[in-house]
Order: C-alpha cells, then structure tokens, then sequence
C-alpha cells in the first residue's frame, strides 16, 4: 500500500501558511493593544516618583517642625539637618532647583502656639510646603505645580 506525497508531508509535522498567517495576525492585534500602554509607561513612572519625592519632602518638613518647632529656612537646611540625605531631582525637570517652596504666612503660625518664641527667635518663618516647578499637566490632566 502506497501513501500519498500528501499525507507524509502532513505526517511530519510542520505548518502551513495559513496558520502561520494566522499566528501572525494575532501576535500583532496583542501588540497593537499593548502599545498605548507601553508609551505612556515612562510618563506615568515620573509622576509617580513625583508624588513620592513630594510626599516625602512633606513628611520631612513636618518633622521639623516637630523636632525643632520652626519650619525649615529652605529644602537645603533639611538636607544640612539631616532629615534628607540629598536634596531631590524633580523627575519631570530632571532639576533639583526647579522646587517651589512655600513659605509660612502668619495665619500658618498662629497654629503653633506653643513654639512661638522659637519662630520669632529663629529670625524667619521658613517653607511650610514644597511643589514641582514644571510646566505641564499630568496624564491625569492636573497641572505637576498642584501635586
């Protein structure tokens, strides 16, 4: 008995070009899906360790506050102080003197009672809150200067 040419090239495996087409078409569907996402993966990384350096920064000129009872003169007297170990990069600028800092009004230290002889002794009232320089909105469409 004697097989056809065509049911031993079946037999030994392999692919036709159809399938192989097949395969193709939907690797590049998945690939078309993905790549939105993927563009926008480095922006998102930024304005997430944009809030992190923020939140961080925040927390440091809250300890201050607690430890010394005064604001921090400047971001540099925290890293001086030793409540950073550097002075931040924005990673939206990829600047470390892009920051905006906000100094306390008088409303801001009528809070603090109890250390109000040290602020009036501390000759300034130092920055109360901290922002990013860079022009812009986020993918989230906040301006980065409201994080």
């Amino acid at each position: 008995m004697r097989r056809s040419s065509r049911k031993v090239a079946r037999q030994n495996g392999g692919f036709t070009l159809v399938e192989l087409l097949i395969v193709v078409a939907i690797v590049g569907i998945l690939a078309a899906v993905a790549m939105p996402n993927m563009v926008n993966a480095p922006r998102r990384a930024r304005e997430a360790v944009l809030k992190e350096d923020l939140y961080q920064i925040r927390s440091c000129i809250d300890q201050h506050l607690g430890d010394k009872g005064a604001y921090p003169a400047s971001l540099q007297a925290l890293v001086d102080a030793g409540y950073l170990r550097f002075m931040p990069i924005d990673p939206i600028t990829k600047s470390a003197e892009t920051w905006v800092e906000v100094s306390a009004e008088a409303e801001d230290l009528e809070d603090l009672e109890p250390f109000e002889e040290d602020l009036s002794g501390g000759g300034g009232t130092g920055i109360i809150d901290v922002f990013s320089g860079a022009s812009g909105l986020s993918l989230d469409g906040i301006p980065y200067s409201e994080f």
